[in-house]
């Protein structure tokens, strides 16, 4: 399995909008979903309930993810320009092979 592991900074008046945009069903989901392997997106909030997310996008392996990107790279960036404004920066945390696998 392929993981991409993402960390957010949510500005507050955009909580609601966040989770429903990168939730499981959410827009990102929904995009990823176009592609073979793609094998589910998981959303978890910071324990105290505050701003911080984490996002865990799961693939069958890294050639459905490339291939993924290949295909969709402009609807990717588009979605990513159009919902960059709910967050106060993003960073990718983990990217590769689930260990252990």
């Amino acid at each position: 399995m392929f993981l991409r592991i993402w960390t957010y900074g949510v500005l507050p008046d955009a909580l609601n909008r966040f989770v429903a945009a990168y939730g499981p069903d959410g827009e990102w989901a929904r995009l990823f979903a176009r592609a073979d392997g793609f094998l589910g997106t998981e959303l978890f909030r910071d324990a105290g309930g505050g701003t911080r997310f984490v996002t865990v996008d799961r693939w069958r392996d890294e050639a459905d993810w490339t291939a993924f990107l290949a295909r969709w790279a402009q609807d990717y960036r588009t979605l990513d320009g159009r919902l960059a404004p709910l967050t106060g920066g993003q960073a990718l945390l983990f990217e590769g092979a689930s260990p252990g696998r």
